[in-house]
């Protein structure tokens, strides 16, 4: 992996791909190949979606770009941050969180994690080369083993 950019890298939500998280919730990645120290990308989630219990080798951005959302850390689920748009939460690293939908409109989070490593749900489902999880054919994560 490339660690220094030597052009600017333009990617356009229209032509990224569209990759399911569930019923509830799909992610667009916009700088998530792997050739630069970040990635990032645009996921809409739907009245309803609540994240699986994850967490990442990095600090992971969520910049909330419409909707409202709640965002927790393991533990700290009875007293969740609230975000509106135009609201940013930094989540540390290696510490498991989660975050839910708010209200009857979808939430669009930019993630910008600061590594291109995928995350780890606790209760793990399966994921493909790029990190994303695998989907049976009823749209359900395909469990793995669980952190330990």
């Amino acid at each position: 992996m490339t660690t220094t950019l030597q052009a600017p890298k333009v990617r356009k939500l229209a032509d990224a791909s569209r990759v399911e998280f569930g019923p509830l919730a799909f992610y667009h990645p916009l700088v998530a190949d792997g050739d630069t120290p970040v990635r990032t990308g645009i996921q809409t989630s739907a009245p309803g979606y609540v994240a699986p219990m994850h967490w990442h080798p990095y600090i992971e951005l969520l910049f909330i770009i419409e909707g409202e959302a709640e965002v927790w850390l393991q533990g700290g689920e009875t007293q969740p941050i609230h975000l509106d748009a135009g609201d940013c939460v930094a989540l540390p690293a290696d510490v498991p969180h989660s975050f839910r939908t708010v209200g009857d409109k979808p939430i669009a989070p930019a993630r910008h994690p600061f590594e291109s490593r995928p995350g780890r749900e606790l209760s793990r489902p399966q994921s493909d080369a790029s990190g994303y999880p695998v989907l049976d054919g009823e749209l359900e994560p395909v469990t793995a083993t669980a952190r330990t």
